[in-house]
């Protein structure tokens, strides 16, 4: 015993001379101590996952990067419940490469009772409606599902959704999405904003949607989504729209310094707030467009077709078609059929013709002129330009510029 404690106050006493002797400060010191620990580890560790990286490059097909960084999350000596598992996966038409990309994101899966954990959720998948490729979608994107619950969290949200969705086909779609999303209880996410909904008057079909589409918004904390929808009826819109849906949509997905950002945007084209928001209660996705896309749209049709930033503002969903593949063309056909005497003055025609079907502006604008111009379908698909048939677009030396 007394030894001991000499043997060890000696050596404390020695460490600390050689700190002083070479004014080691103490930062250097616990980087030393830290220096020999790390080197003692690295020469000491076994050899004890070199089975399972083996086994997680083959037959799982993971990268040796992947597959040493997976190996830090399961380990097994043996290959029979690995085995067996990718036995059960393989007999689910999950290809090499599903395989591959379920274990990199979820190892772990290969330590499951397929008996006990896995085949009970694929069949129950399958009971309820799935074909065989919904199920590998839906395991591929978040294979978590498959260490989850069945009974306390797969079958209650089934239930619930059921409950909440009547169309057999939207319903496998919600709860595909639903299943992909969610970790907690749904019921408790997503019940309480559906009676917020509910009271206020949206329609199921409505709220259907919602949940369908947007999972992710109607499952946002009751209190921060109570707000939003109160927020959204105070801008004015009725529940009863399909626009209060995009609203609330819009709100929950942008801050409000986003927001502003695209105001400010939409201000530099000379529109007033008021302009702006009505721009938004007529299609609140014109909020969520980038800027560059934004601006691109607004270039065209004030330099290049004429028309005056209020007047382009009645029509916000113009911002959600292509400009390349929809404005362009539809502007130029209108264009052309306006300098051959075949139209009055595009601008007062209005927006209008940007936002119809395709059917209906191929009827109204295209097929009815077709012996008066022929190459006008050429023209609208792109295959000549305005150029060619001796038109051209003016254009005004004016920039607005985005910041």
């Amino acid at each position: 015993m007394g030894t001991n404690f000499f043997c060890k106050r000696v050596l404390s006493v020695s460490l600390t001379n050689v700190g002083l002797i070479f004014e080691i400060s103490r930062t250097q010191m616990h980087f030393l101590r830290n220096a020999r620990l790390l080197i003692f580890r690295s020469f000491s560790s076994p050899k004890q996952h070199s089975f399972t990286v083996s086994y997680l490059i083959n037959p799982c097909g993971l990268s040796p990067e992947s597959a040493l960084s997976a190996s830090r999350k399961v380990h097994f000596e043996t290959p029979e419940r690995a085995d067996s598992v990718l036995a059960v996966l393989r007999d689910y038409e999950f290809t090499n490469t599903h395989i591959s990309k379920i274990v990199s994101k979820c190892p772990l899966l290969l330590t499951a009772n397929p008996e006990k954990s896995l085949l009970p959720k694929l069949e129950f998948f399958r009971s309820v409606g799935f074909s065989g490729p919904d199920i590998v979608s839906i395991v591929v994107s978040s294979p978590y599902i498959l260490k989850r619950s069945l009974e306390n969290k797969i079958i209650p949200t089934y239930n619930f959704l059921k409950s909440v969705v009547m169309d057999n086909e939207i319903f496998l779609k919600v709860f595909k999405n639903t299943l992909r999303s969610y970790c907690q209880n749904v019921q408790n996410a997503i019940a309480p904003n559906i009676a917020t909904l509910e009271e206020i008057g949206v329609p199921i079909s409505n709220i259907n949607l919602l949940v369908t589409h947007h999972p992710r918004i109607v499952s946002r904390n009751r209190e921060k989504f109570s707000t939003t929808v109160k927020k959204v009826v105070e801008m004015g819109f009725s529940p009863l729209r399909h626009s209060f849906l995009h609203a609330v949509q819009v709100s929950c997905q942008l801050t409000e310094f986003t927001f502003e950002h695209k105001m400010k945007v939409y201000r530099r084209w000379g529109l007033t707030d008021d302009q702006i928001m009505l721009m938004f209660r007529l299609d609140p996705l014109c909020m969520r467009h980038s800027v560059k896309k934004i601006m691109s749209v607004m270039d065209f049709l004030v330099y290049k077709m004429g028309w005056e930033p209020a007047a382009i503002a009645r029509y916000p969903s113009v911002f959600a078609r292509s400009l390349e593949k929809k404005i362009i063309p539809r502007c130029s056909v209108v264009r052309v059929l306006e300098m051959k005497g075949l139209l009055k003055n595009h601008l007062g025609l209005g927006l209008g013709f940007l936002c119809k079907s395709e059917k209906d502006f191929l009827d109204k604008f295209v097929v009815k002129y077709e012996q008066d111009v022929p190459e006008l379908l050429h023209l609208y698909q792109g295959k000549i330009g305005i150029l060619e048939l001796g038109l051209a677009y003016e254009k005004e030396d004016k920039t607005v510029v985005a910041s």
